[in-house]
């Protein structure tokens, strides 16, 4: 049975609930209330939810992993349900599953493994997150080379912010040929003391300019090794 710390029917239809405050999912559901979003985050275990009333919008003492309970809460009104339980697997996979079950539009869920996030996937959870495993890689590509931040997505494409090659100082992107000799696009640029503004063939890249570059994984990796 869940107990409820705050209003949870003041909700807005179309929010988010946020289940497990651990480490991950505490800092997400502060975020989001920061943002302004209307959350709903549910834990088990009393003492944290004591520690979060009066931080949240909705705060509740719940078992995550029972579907009656997840009913009584109305976890299929909201849009988007976040299960962030992690290192105690079963209990991530039965909630997850709770939430799949109820319908819920939009379920994200995160995973310790490899193993974890198949599971998750296969049980019809919408998106997997894996945050130490993905800092971990973003990290790894960062320190290797010029690269200042790097966002890779689902399929292999990739988002770089890195300081411009040398065969791109001084001339502009028309002359050069990025996207036909290297198979990549620069989508933006940022010269020394200004701010990011996109590219055209015009636009003419200095050596002190920060670029955003776009493409494949290899490419783009390749393209900042240059």
């Amino acid at each position: 049975m869940a107990r409820t710390r705050s209003d949870k029917n003041s909700a807005t239809r179309g929010g988010v609930a946020v289940l497990g405050l651990g480490r991950f999912g505490s800092a997400l559901a502060l975020e989001l209330v920061e943002e302004g979003e209307e959350v709903l985050a549910a834990d088990l275990d009393p003492r944290t939810v004591q520690e979060h009333a009066g931080l949240l919008t909705h705060v509740v003492e719940a078992d995550t992993t029972s579907e009656d309970a997840m009913r009584e809460l109305g976890l299929s009104d909201f849009g988007t349900v976040v299960v962030a339980i992690g290192t105690d697997i079963e209990a991530s996979i039965l909630t997850a599953s709770v939430a799949v079950h109820l319908g819920v539009r939009n379920v994200w869920a995160k995973a310790i493994s490899a193993p974890h996030a198949r599971i998750l996937s296969q049980i019809g959870v919408h998106n997997v997150v894996r945050p130490e495993h993905d800092m971990g890689q973003r990290v790894a590509h960062l320190v290797r080379g010029r690269m200042l931040d790097y966002i890779e997505f689902d399929d292999g494409y990739v988002f770089v912010k890195t300081r411009p090659p040398a065969v791109l100082h001084n001339r502009s992107l028309s002359g050069i040929g990025v996207r036909q000799t290297y198979g990549v696009t620069v989508v933006g640029v940022k010269p020394a003391g200004g701010t990011f503004t996109y590219t055209t063939p015009e636009t003419v890249i200095r050596p002190d300019d920060h670029i955003v570059v776009s493409g494949p994984q290899h490419k783009v990796e390749a393209f900042a090794r240059l």
